[in-house]
């Protein structure tokens, strides 16, 4: 599939897919005329980058991981690590969410039980 195919597949712009490439988060095959060729593996693969992002990842950790991912399967114990670092730190973000929903939660009871203590005066 073409750049712009490509783009509209994954949601992302072709100028942050050619950052991408240029960062190499992406490695792209060409055909014999040098143009992208972009395949559902690429489509999967720029799925998760977003997914890392969306948790959190730093667009370095990703690139250190991508490095990683193009090198073959003699890398797969170095990037368990980066995941699994990456995944507590996700779960330590999510206590803190928990957290601030919770401190919201009772916020908007004691707004709702003061308003309410309000209209019985009336």
């Amino acid at each position: 599939m073409t750049i712009g195919e490509f783009s509209k597949k994954t949601g992302m712009s072709v100028y942050t897919l050619r950052y991408y490439e240029d960062k190499k988060l992406i490695v792209v095959p060409r055909d014999e005329k040098g143009r992208r060729v972009y395949t559902q593996k690429e489509v999967e693969w720029v799925q998760f980058i977003k997914r890392l992002k969306d948790t959190g990842m730093k667009l370095q950790e990703i690139q250190k991981y991508a490095l990683l991912r193009y090198e073959g399967e003699k890398t797969m114990p170095e990037r368990l690590e980066l995941l699994r670092k990456h995944y507590n730190i996700v779960v330590e973000q999510q206590k803190k969410w928990e957290m601030y929903l919770q401190n919201l939660g009772q916020k908007i009871l004691w707004y709702e039980n003061e308003i309410k203590k309000g209209e019985k005066k009336y």
